[in-house]
């Protein structure tokens, strides 16, 4: 069990189990104001309305809790309890049951077991897969570019490291999804800064395109700026365009961010750097990605992944 785990995250919106919801005089489900999460487990309506799919997953899982104590849980579900990224909104809830002798399926519900000796993470009184345990279960299962995101996330965090988590995976006797796993834990990387980054990491390979170097500083007119990717040898910079820094809440902020990045765009290119430019959109969809690339004049040098290519987006595990 880890140390010191950092605290779960909590319910993103009060809930209530129907005995105690706030409406009197009728039954809660008949209630506008109120949305049902699962039976006997209710929150408000217009709040489920305005989050995100992955936030209205953690409140099921929040939800599942609330009238199963005992649950400990494993996979996406777990994930979103420490942090990690989800895709989309995951079709079910995921436990662990290291006492059943065969995995279960009944509503949207997934209990899993394992041969395998599993260790238990609790914290204000949840109960959850740890997460190293969750990087190796999803990364044998998820699209091999979000189990990426999701392994470079965990790297990010304090305490886990790449060596951990190859040493687990080797212990592991289930050979499912062995070789997807394999290629997740060699390529991750606590260097990629974002979901975007990662999956433009693994499309840059399977587009057959020399890797990259990631975060690299560049001394220019006295300034250094840093690059998400770059290929020296071709004077080609990648830049993953997350559009968190142009705040549409604040437009002076935004164009303050915007000045600042042309500013750093004009340096850059009167060195001798030709840069590319994609969103996740473009990453998503591949050719926003590669067509930036090879406009800058990035070479193709290994055999494109078609396969791989045409499943970065699709996630049968989410809505």
């Amino acid at each position: 069990m880890d140390a010191d785990p950092p605290a779960f995250r909590g319910a993103p919106l009060p809930l209530f189990a129907a005995a105690e919801t706030p409406s009197l005089g009728s039954h809660p489900s008949r209630d506008p104001h109120l949305h049902r999460i699962r039976t006997g487990v209710y929150t408000d309506a217009a709040g489920w309305a305005a989050l995100p799919p992955w936030d209205r997953y953690l409140l099921r899982v929040h939800a599942f809790r609330l009238v199963n104590a005992g649950a400990v849980f494993s996979h996406e579900s777990a994930a979103v309890l420490h942090g990690l990224p989800v895709f989309g909104h995951p079709r079910h809830i995921h436990l662990f049951d290291g006492r059943r002798a065969r995995s279960l399926a009944y509503g949207d519900v997934r209990v899993h077991t394992s041969a395998d000796r599993r260790r238990t993470l609790e914290r204000d009184g949840i109960r959850c897969s740890p997460l190293a345990d969750v990087v190796v279960d999803l990364a044998r299962v998820l699209p091999p570019a979000f189990a990426l995101a999701m392994a470079d996330a965990a790297l990010r965090t304090d305490g886990i490291t790449s060596t951990e988590l190859k040493d687990l995976a080797a212990s592991r006797r289930n050979p499912r999804g062995r070789r997807k796993l394999d290629w997740v834990l060699a390529r991750g990387d606590l260097r990629s800064e974002s979901v975007g980054e990662s999956v433009s990491r693994a499309v840059v390979e399977w587009c057959g395109f020399p890797a990259a170097d990631l975060q690299t500083e560049h001394r220019v007119a006295g300034r250094t700026y840093r690059s998400d990717f770059c290929w020296p040898e071709h004077r080609v910079i990648g830049e993953f365009d997350g559009w968190a820094k142009y705040d549409g809440h604040d437009p002076e902020a935004a164009a303050t961010a915007v000045r600042a990045e042309k500013t750093r765009e004009d340096a850059l290119r009167r060195a001798g750097w030709r840069i590319a430019r994609w969103d996740f959109a473009g990453a998503l969809r591949v050719d926003g990605l590669r067509d930036a690339l090879r406009a800058a004049g990035l070479p193709v040098v290994s055999r494109v992944d078609g396969r791989n290519l045409r499943s970065v987006g699709l996630n049968p595990r989410s809505e």
